[in-house]
């Protein structure tokens, strides 16, 4: 039951849940930083176009063959089915599993600096739960980077083309300004996500906001308060976002009606 005296006791321990709001702040800005850098790596992976057995499809007049195994694996494309079993996997595995093994598989043979990051932030547990977030978020983001460039007009990339701009050229400079202007906001709602996601990690001791929680649980013997105080601390946080999200939005859509 909540009471007046519960709120009292868990203001003491305000400091922990500010503690906590910074390190849920900062596993979501540098979560969104690498996950993007991977999903766009991902989605260039599953878009490319690197056959390396087509010649198995060609019969020895250059002709294509029919139905078969050689013709199969003419169309393979080792890149694309890598980048595709990845984001699949990451997508159909629940987020707890991949966070233990990123904690208690990966980081258990790797030697990670212990200090504190802004005073209260225990690095060697913080960078897991980045790497974690990172990897999960970039199998989602990727997808939706992927849709983003197949949304942009195919003649332009045959105008590049005719300009003598390479695929690469033509990627950097016309198709993905376009495709990240559009995403953009699917992107920026990725990052309210990965905000609220962020409390899993209190799991394998991050000190972010569900962290402090259980430290108050520990020292008053109470949980409603400090799960009210939590909540709405994350919609503090989320709220306004999304809502300046949104603004964005429509200013982005009203642009595109010009």
């Amino acid at each position: 039951m909540l009471t007046p005296e519960g709120f009292q006791a868990t203001w003491k321990y305000i400091d922990m849940f500010v503690n906590g709001l910074i390190c849920t702040v900062s596993l979501s800005f540098f979560t969104v930083i690498f996950g993007f850098i991977l999903a766009l790596f991902l989605a260039v992976l599953r878009l490319s176009n690197w056959r390396p057995f087509k010649a198995l499809g060609l019969d020895k007049n250059g002709h294509l063959r029919g139905e078969g195994i050689a013709t199969t694996l003419s169309k393979f494309n080792p890149l694309s089915f890598l980048a595709t079993c990845y984001v699949e996997v990451f997508r159909a595995t629940p987020m707890l599993v991949q966070l233990f093994i990123i904690y208690y598989l990966v980081f258990s043979h790797i030697s990670v600096p212990s200090f504190k990051l802004f005073g209260s932030i225990r690095f060697e547990r913080f960078l897991p739960g980045v790497v974690a977030l990172s990897l999960n978020s970039g199998a989602y983001l990727s997808e939706i980077i992927r849709s983003g460039i197949q949304s942009i007009d195919g003649g332009q990339t045959e105008a590049a083309r005719s300009l003598g701009l390479t695929q690469a050229q033509n990627m950097r400079f016309i198709v993905l300004p376009q495709a990240i202007k559009n995403i953009l906001p699917a992107i920026a709602n990725e990052f309210v996500t990965i905000i609220k996601e962020s409390s899993i990690c209190y799991t394998i001791g991050v000190q972010e906001i569900m962290s402090a929680v259980t430290s108050i649980r520990g020292a008053t013997y109470r949980i409603g308060e400090p799960l009210i105080v939590a909540t709405l601390v994350y919609f503090c946080l989320t709220f306004p976002t999304s809502k300046i999200i949104a603004h964005f939005e429509r200013k982005m859509s009203r642009g595109d009606k010009r």
